[in-house]
């Protein structure tokens, strides 16, 4: 019966030792996300290249505000920037499935996002405002639009708080509703209507690209919102992330993130070091 007891002494110290040995080789093999992307020497990013001027194709080649921060990120980290192009519906499944590091997008920061995922510091406003013909002087704030014709694209956050934005203005303010916000523009361009309301970095660029046919209405009227990049919330993720926050902090107080901006929307934008209660 000693004999007995001692075997399964041994064997269940034998036991404990081997589930500590698997435990201490998982922990080996487990490396921070940070110290795989710096021995990978990549940062991967998971992105569309179908949101100007963030990620877009010119002459074949991606062009657009994210590749060019994603440099200077990279660049901070001590790594190259590698893009992975998908259709949206797949780029945050694809990030919790761990196929890439982070994602370029940019997201609005909301509420029920930031339970999910966890934002970097924003990188552009991302607020609703006005878009105008450059020859029309009747609209100089966003309340001129009270008793003209307006457009935003249908069943958007954008249309929803534009048509909320017109309940508070003395007047009947027509709101039409357009399938895509080019057609919408295409209207302004041609005197259809006085205005579109939209996220103020997509009709910033639009701007900047015509400069001749459209403005932008300063101030935004909505709630200020903003854009940021999105990465994991888990603890493996939190040393890329911290680092990445770090970069950006950097990269927007010496004038870099300022920089990109005025490239891209032809303006540059004040955005908070952090948004901990987002408006959405």
């Amino acid at each position: 019966m000693l004999r007995i007891k001692k075997r399964a002494a041994v064997a269940a110290v034998a036991a404990i030792t081997a589930l500590s040995a698997v435990s201490l080789a998982a922990k080996a093999q487990a490396k921070d996300l940070l110290a795989t992307v710096k021995e990978r020497g990549e940062l991967v990013i998971g992105t569309e290249f179908q949101f100007a001027p963030f990620d877009f194709i010119e002459n074949g080649k991606q062009a657009g505000l994210n590749l060019d921060l994603y440099t200077e990120i990279a660049k901070e980290l001590g790594v190259k920037a590698r893009f992975i192009d998908l259709p949206w519906p797949s780029v945050l499944p694809g990030l919790e499935a761990q196929k890439f590091d982070i994602v370029a997008g940019p997201l609005i920061i909301t509420k029920q996002r930031m339970e999910r995922y966890r934002f970097t510091p924003p990188i552009a406003d991302a607020t609703v405002a006005l878009l105008k013909s450059a020859k029309d002087d009747s609209i100089k704030t966003p309340q001129d639009i009270a008793g003209k014709k307006i457009g935003g694209g249908k069943a958007s956050a954008q249309l929803a708080q534009l048509q909320e934005f017109v309940k508070t203005l003395p007047g009947e303010t027509e709101v039409r509703e357009y399938v895509d916000n080019n057609q919408a523009y295409a209207d302004l361009a041609a005197g259809r209507i006085a205005a579109v309301g939209n996220s103020l970095p997509n009709i910033a660029y639009v701007a900047k690209q015509r400069p001749n046919v459209f403005s932008v209405v300063m101030p935004p009227f909505g709630k200020p919102v903003y854009f940021a990049y999105v990465g994991r919330k888990d603890d493996e993720a939190k040393s890329l992330m911290d680092a990445v926050d770090a970069a950006l902090l950097k990269i927007k107080k010496d004038g870099r993130l300022g920089e990109i901006q005025k490239k891209w929307f032809g303006t540059t934008m004040d955005v908070p070091d952090s948004v901990t209660e987002p408006n959405a």
